[in-house]
């Protein structure tokens, strides 16, 4: 008993040993996204999210102002542009030395639109969101070997996502505009040869889903107004009209080329489902998340966790909030066979959060994840003018132990402990970025406690914001028929000073769990291991 004991033990270090020595996610595992159409929330608001789960990416952001450009100017593309502190300094856009990354030139837009710059920008002054998810192929069968050379290993395309999201958000004011951008984007310099995407897009009126599968092949959908969709790193669309030109945009070859690599049978009867034919992947890692997402918000379907394919959308059970979107983001499949709080890899204290890219089937990978480097919840009123419609609720780090707060483009500037900080760098306290990594890292210390505490500030606070922030919209709104500088100039003051104040208390909350859990005690006073962690790890009182 006593070696059997010794061995798991022995398993238990080895498995702490490899979550602390992998740094960062593969590229096809990670972010989480959904989207709500504005008939499936409580207020009538269209809803997207983006998990960016990404180790090593930067947290800063900042605000790119709108800009004219004379005729005939040149927007440089550029190859994973966005700042990552191993590559340059993002403290001045306009004064970065390009010439390494840049792969190509594109004509440059009359105007470019005013919005906010982060490891993946999501919200522009017209309103306009977009988050995006990584999606893999599964390339351990002979087939998905084949899809995954033709389609990415031997693309000679420049575009990636991150440049992709910069420009809609530069040069769209709705999500059909955004589609036909970044489809004439992809068609004109091709899709880089990494891996697909699949992007969430709305304004408020409209819901769409985009995704590339690699070259130049992509397909689009408007997600019915009354329905929710996710995406977790694998493509979802299976169940398109290719007909409905309302509701249905493609690349023009999305069929033919299947069809000319033998990929397809048009007179199979089979249905054309893009996403089984340019991107075959039932990897457990992401099919989990779906499931979770899925079974959440429509628990009446009595979807399976153990299946390969789940619909493309489902009508939720009640109307969605901003808060629900954001409880989903922080989830670690609670209360179910896969709860990530639960056994020896969560330690004695439950901590969910464990290095997700051990290899696959090492362990579950849930929607919230310690490799998050933002949380991004995108709300927009179709009904509310461009600039004031839409939010960018952010949060920083995992979304259980953090907060989010709102955030626009019509804000003057963004507080300075959103624009500093070297994650490369050591530990800065007028950070934002570090300051919730603070909390986050002193949390997993002793976590079923610890998130009591996060609760207790946050959720009263969150409450508090999700009943005012309409107020303060709608006001702003008013007189904004008027006076559009006196309207932009109240949501700055409000989001400026709620962001202000979330960093000041959550850095006094740091300081306070830190002293709070010190020493492995609580409070200074002892607390000891439960029961059954003791027997586990075989804990006997010393005795002469």
């Amino acid at each position: 008993m006593k070696r059997q004991k010794l061995s798991l033990l022995l398993c238990i270090v080895m498995v702490f040993v490899l979550m602390t020595s992998v740094s960062a996610l593969a590229n096809d595992d990670r972010c989480t996204i959904m989207a709500v159409g504005k008939n499936a929330t409580v207020d009538g608001s269209a809803i997207v999210s983006y998990n960016c789960d990404c180790t090593d990416c930067d947290f800063r952001m900042f605000i790119i102002p709108a800009m004219d450009w004379p005729e005939g100017s040149i927007r440089d593309i550029i190859s994973w542009g966005h700042y990552n502190d191993r590559m340059y300094d993002f403290s001045n856009k306009w004064n970065i030395d390009f010439s390494d990354i840049k792969v190509g030139e594109m004509p440059e837009a009359p105007h470019t639109y005013r919005y906010i710059h982060t490891i993946d920008s999501n919200i522009n002054e017209k309103g306009l969101l977009i988050g995006e998810s990584t999606c893999g192929i599964d390339s351990s069968t002979e087939y998905g070997k084949e899809v995954k050379r033709v389609l990415q290993t031997e693309s000679k395309g420049i575009i990636d996502y991150d440049f992709a999201m910069d420009i809609v958000l530069e040069r769209c004011s709705t999500p059909r505009e955004a589609v036909r951008v970044l489809g004439d984007l992809i068609e004109t310099y091709g899709w880089i040869p990494e891996s697909g995407e699949c992007f969430n897009i709305t304004d408020g009126k409209e819901v769409w889903i985009f995704e590339v599968y690699g070259l130049d092949l992509w397909a689009a959908f408007k997600l019915p107004d009354d329905e929710f969709f996710v995406c977790a790193n694998r493509h979802r669309i299976r169940d398109i009209d290719l007909d409905d030109s309302e509701n249905v945009m493609h690349s023009p070859n999305l069929v033919s080329f299947a069809v000319e690599q033998g990929w397809y049978n048009p007179d199979s009867g089979e249905p054309f489902r893009p996403a089984d034919i340019y991107s075959p992947n039932d990897r457990l890692s992401s099919t989990r998340r779906e499931w979770r997402a899925l079974d959440l918000v429509a628990p009446s379907l009595g979807l399976s966790p153990h299946e390969t394919v789940y619909p493309q959308t489902v009508k939720p059970g009640r109307e969605l909030s901003v808060h629900d979107i954001f409880k989903i983001s922080g989830d670690y499949y609670q209360g179910t066979e896969y709860d990530l709080s639960k056994g020896p890899q969560a330690g004695p204290y439950g901590n969910p959060l464990r290095a997700s890219n051990v290899g696959e089937g090492a362990y579950e990978r849930g929607i919230n994840d310690a490799s998050t480097v933002m949380v991004f919840i995108g709300q927009a009123k179709e009904w509310l003018p461009d600039p004031i419609k839409s939010i960018a609720w952010y949060g920083i780090g995992a979304a259980d132990s953090t907060y989010i707060t709102p955030i626009s483009p019509i804000m003057k500037e963004l507080p300075k402990p959103y624009m500093v900080g070297n994650k490369f760098g050591v530990f800065d306290r007028d950070s934002l970025g570090w300051i919730n990594i603070y909390v986050q890292e002193l949390a997993q210390r002793h976590y079923c406690e610890a998130i009591k505490d996060i609760y207790s500030l946050r959720d009263p606070k969150l409450e508090m914001l999700y009943e005012i922030v309409p107020l303060v919209q709608e006001h702003a709104a008013e007189v904004y028929k008027t006076d559009p500088e006196a309207a932009a100039n109240i949501l700055h003051q409000f989001y400026y000073s709620n962001a202000l104040s979330w960093y000041q208390q959550w850095k006094d909350l740091g300081d306070m769990l830190l002293s709070k859990y010190a020493f492995g005690r609580i409070n200074l006073e002892r607390c000891g291991y439960p029961e059954w962690w003791n027997e586990l790890i075989d804990y006997k009182p010393l005795v002469r």
